[in-house]
C-alpha cells in the first residue's frame, strides 16, 4: 500500500473542513478524488503536501506512519503534486523553470533525465523554448516532468485538464496510464465526471468533508456518481420554451485594444443569443474580455455599437450603467472580489452607480445586505457570515458569489470569462440555467470557458480565440468536438471545418 489515510481531521473556526476522512492507495492505481465545492478535497491534498497539518488522524506512506511536516517534507517522502495553476516563470525556458525546482541536479544530468521521462511518457517537449511562447498542454508536461524528476511514488493531479483541448487531454491520459503501469499511484482530481469514468478504476466521493462513497467509475454512472457528490440526484433541467433571438443589440467590426493585445474582426450578438468563445488558456482571453468590458477601450470608438451608437470609447462603469452591461472577470480574488472585504461590501463593489445602492454620497446598507443575503441564498453560497472577508470563502463558492451578483442586476448584456471554472457539477448548473434564463428574458451573453461542454450545452453561436486574435463566430451546429479542439490549438482554420 503506498498511501494510507486514516481518520484524518482538519478543523477550522466554524467548519470541519475533513472530518474522520480514510482512503487507500495501490501502486498502479488511479484514484479519483470527487467531491463538490467545500467537500474538502483542497484540505486534504494540502494535508498531503504538507502545507497544512491535520488536527487529528494518520498519515501511512509505503507502510510507515508519518508527520508531514513541509512541502520539502513531502516531496521525500515521495509525494509530488501538480497543480491546477502552473508556477512556472513564462521568460524563463523549459529546462530553467525545471532546474529551479531541483536545483540540487547539475544542469547536465537534469537534461539527460528530462529528456528520457518525456520519451518514457509520449511527451514531446523543447527544452529550450522559451515558456511564453508553449501551449497550455506544453506547459503541463513541464510541470509534470518537473514533478517525476523528483521520483514521486504518489502523483497528484489537481484539475489536470481545465486548460487542455480534447486532443492535449488525450494525450495526458495515455501518459498517465503509463505512469500507473509502471508503480505510480495516482490520485485524479476532477469535476469532469466523463474523464473519471475514461482514466479511473476506483472513485472516492466527499460531501461536506466527509466519505460518503467509493466506487468503480467504470461501471458507476455519472448520474450516480454526482448523487452521492450533491446528496440528491441532479434534476433534468427542462426549459419551459425555447428562446427567440431578437435584434442585433451588439456589433463590432475590427475593433482593436488600445494596447494592440486583443483583435476582433467581426462579432454581433442578438437579444436573447449566448454566444461562445472558446480557447486554450493564455490565447489572449484576458485581453479580449478587457476590450468588452471596458477596461482597455477600443482604439476606434465606433468598432464597437450597441443599439447603433459608438460604445468603445465607454469605461466600464458606464457600460454599467448607460447601457445595462455586466461583467465576471476569470480571476474571481482580487479582480471580481476584492480578498480582504466582507462579503457585503463586495456586493456592493459594481453597484456602487446604482442610486439604489449609493446616492448623495450615502451608501444604503440595508439594500447592500439584503442583496449579499439574495446572492448567498439564490447561487447556494456556503459561508460562515457575510461578514466574513471574500478570501474566506472556497474558490467555489466564492465564484457563485460574484456571479450571482451580476446576474441579479438582470443585465441587457453579460460577458462572462470562465463561468464554471473550479466549481462542482451542482453549481455549474446552477450557473449555466441561470445564464440560459437570462437569455430566455431577452439579455444577451459572451461565454468565454475552455469547457467545450460547457459551451456545447450553453451557445447559439461560437467562435475561437487564437493567439489574440477572435475569429467570426459561426453557429454551434456547424462545429464538432474535433474540429473545434482543432481549432483552439491553430491547427483548423477558418471556413476548413
Amino acid at each position: 500500500m503506498l498511501l494510507n489515510l486514516n481518520t484524518i481531521t482538519k478543523k477550522y473556526p466554524g467548519v470541519v473542513a475533513n472530518d474522520s476522512v480514510s482512503l487507500q492507495l495501490e501502486a498502479g492505481q488511479i484514484l479519483a478524488l470527487l467531491g463538490e465545492n467545500g467537500a474538502g478535497k483542497s484540505t486534504l491534498m494540502k494535508i498531503l503536501a504538507g502545507l497544512v497539518q491535520p488536527d487529528d488522524g494518520q498519515i501511512r506512506v509505503q507502510g510507515e506512519t508519518v508527520t508531514i511536516r513541509s512541502p520539502s517534507h513531502s516531496r521525500q517522502l515521495g509525494i509530488g503534486m501538480v497543480q491546477q495553476h502552473f508556477a512556472l516563470f513564462d521568460g524563463l525556458s523549459a529546462i530553467d523553470n525545471i532546474a529551479l525546482g531541483l536545483p540540487q541536479l547539475p544542469r547536465a544530468e537534469l537534461r539527460t533525465r528530462a529528456t528520457q521521462l518525456a520519451h518514457t511518457y509520449g511527451f514531446k517537449l523543447d527544452l529550450d523554448e522559451a515558456v511564453f511562447a508553449l501551449s497550455a498542454g506544453e506547459k503541463q508536461r513541464i510541470e509534470i516532468v518537473r514533478t517525476l524528476l523528483g521520483e514521486p511514488k504518489i502523483l497528484i493531479l489537481d484539475e489536470p485538464t481545465s486548460v487542455l483541448t480534447p486532443q492535449e487531454a488525450d494525450q495526458l491520459f495515455e501518459a498517465i496510464r503509463r505512469m500507473a503501469e509502471k508503480g505510480h499511484g495516482i490520485i485524479f482530481i476532477s469535476h469532469k465526471l466523463d474523464e473519471v469514468a475514461r482514466l479511473c478504476d476506483s472513485a472516492v466521493i466527499l460531501r461536506r468533508g466527509r466519505v460518503v462513497g467509493t466506487c468503480d467509475p467504470r461501471e458507476t454512472s455519472n448520474a450516480d456518481m454526482a448523487a452521492m457528490m450533491l446528496g440528491s440526484r441532479l434534476p433534468e433541467r427542462i426549459d419551459a420554451e425555447p428562446r427567440t433571438l431578437g435584434q442585433t443589440q451588439l456589433s463590432i467590426q475590427n475593433a482593436r485594444s488600445v494596447q494592440g493585445d486583443a483583435a476582433i474582426s467581426t462579432l454581433s450578438v442578438r437579444a436573447g443569443e449566448i454566444l461562445g468563445i472558446a480557447g486554450v488558456a493564455g490565447n489572449g482571453q484576458d485581453a479580449v474580455f478587457a476590450l468588452l468590458s471596458g477596461e482597455s477601450p477600443a482604439s476606434d470608438p465606433e468598432s464597437l455599437r450597441w443599439q447603433e451608437a459608438a460604445v468603445g470609447g465607454f469605461d466600464p462603469n458606464r457600460r454599467r450603467t448607460a447601457l445595462g452591461w455586466a461583467f465576471v472577470p476569470e480571476e474571481r480574488l482580487g479582480h471580481g472580489a476584492v480578498p480582504h472585504l466582507s462579503l457585503t461590501e463586495n456586493a456592493l463593489l459594481t453597484n456602487l452607480a446604482d442610486p439604489t445602492f449609493a446616492s448623495q454620497h450615502w451608501i444604503h446598507w440595508g439594500q447592500v445586505t439584503h442583496t449579499a443575503e439574495t446572492i448567498a441564498a439564490d447561487f447556494d453560497v456556503r459561508h460562515s457570515g457575510l461578514h466574513r472577508q471574500a478570501r474566506s470563502l472556497s474558490g467555489g463558492n466564492l465564484q457563485k458569489f460574484v456571479v450571482g451578483r451580476e446576474l441579479l442586476k438582470h443585465p441587457n448584456l453579460l460577458v462572462i470569462n470562465q463561468p464554471t471554472w473550479g466549481v462542482d457539477m451542482g453549481a455549474a448548473r446552477r450557473i449555466r440555467g441561470a445564464i440560459q434564463d437570462l437569455a430566455r428574458a431577452g439579455g444577451a451573453a459572451i461565454v468565454i470557458s475552455q469547457d467545450l461542454d460547457e459551451l456545447f450545452e450553453l451557445c447559439d453561436t461560437l467562435c475561437v480565440i487564437n493567439q489574440g486574435t477572435l475569429q467570426p463566430p459561426r453557429p454551434i451546429g456547424d462545429w464538432t468536438l474535433v474540429e473545434l479542439g482543432l481549432a483552439m490549438g491553430g491547427q483548423l482554420h477558418e471556413g476548413a471545418a
